[in-house]
């Protein structure tokens, strides 16, 4: 699936929080979204999600316009992480996985309630599929357990598998390695890198991440936001060589910024 914004602005009262900004995805590629905190990264990902109205600028999905609206990501096949977990305590692993594809269900909310044959079958359909994505991702050992009782970094690929149960052909990621540990970081990055490929290499991921060694190491492309703007855009080496990068990040130079990143 191939996403598009087309010179995206958008305003809070006086401030912009993206000017003019223009990117593409394309099926089976990893893009991460980098810059300073208050460049944009999360206003842009909530303006593909619905959440933010631009003020002018446009979408597009597979070259459709695209008019997106929370409730009916999955129906675009577009899928979220949140900062977060956002898991349900009140559910098990599976069950929480389970919800992520609940928009599949075929069966509606009257044979659910009365336990009709065709309810059974959906709900064992759904479980086969949420067990598949707990594997994936390499939790299914976990799937009676309640997530609270489980490590973080745990509950982070659980809530990867439920955004992977719905199935999606664009997947975004907000900053996925925010609490992991050094090891844990080289898991997860192993594991992003397997995601267009357990979708058939049609999957889009889009990576928001403040770990710059996870980026560089995951990304075919990467975005450069600051102050809303796009300073630079291209792969890994050519963003890390970027004289404007330097300068979004302070001065810093690219490799010092990878160097003390958080682990």
């Amino acid at each position: 699936m191939a996403l598009a914004l087309h010179g995206i602005t958008a305003r809070f009262g006086g401030l912009v929080a993206l000017d003019d900004v223009s990117m593409r995805v394309e099926p089976g590629r990893i893009v991460g979204v980098i810059g300073p905190n208050g460049a944009g990264k999360t206003t842009l990902f909530n303006v593909v999600c619905g959440f933010v109205t631009p003020s002018s600028g446009s979408l597009t999905l597979d070259g459709a316009p695209l008019r997106p609206r929370p409730h009916r990501l999955t129906a675009h096949g577009i899928a979220r992480t949140l900062q977060g977990v956002g898991l349900f305590d009140g559910l098990t692993v599976l069950e929480n996985v389970m919800a992520g594809a609940s928009h599949t269900a075929r069966a509606g909310f009257v044979p659910a309630l009365l336990g009709l044959p065709r309810s059974d079958r959906d709900e064992r359909r759904l479980r086969e599929l949420a067990m598949r994505c707990l594997t994936e991702v390499g939790a299914a050992e976990h799937a009676a357990a309640a997530p609270a009782t489980l490590p973080y970094a745990v509950r982070k690929r659980v809530a990867l598998a439920r955004a992977l149960a719905a199935r999606p052909r664009l997947l975004l990621l907000d900053e996925p390695a925010g609490g992991l540990g050094a090891e844990e970081v080289e898991e997860l990055g192993q594991l992003i890198r397997s995601l267009p490929r357990q979708s058939g290499g049609e999957c889009a991921v889009v990576l928001v991440e403040h770990h710059m060694d996870l980026v560089m190491a995951v990304c075919d492309e990467i975005v450069v936001l600051d102050f809303g703007r796009v300073v630079a855009a291209g792969t890994p080496d050519e963003v890390r060589d970027n004289p404007a990068v330097a300068e979004a990040y302070l001065g810093a130079d690219v490799s010092t910024v990878d160097a003390e990143a958080p682990a």
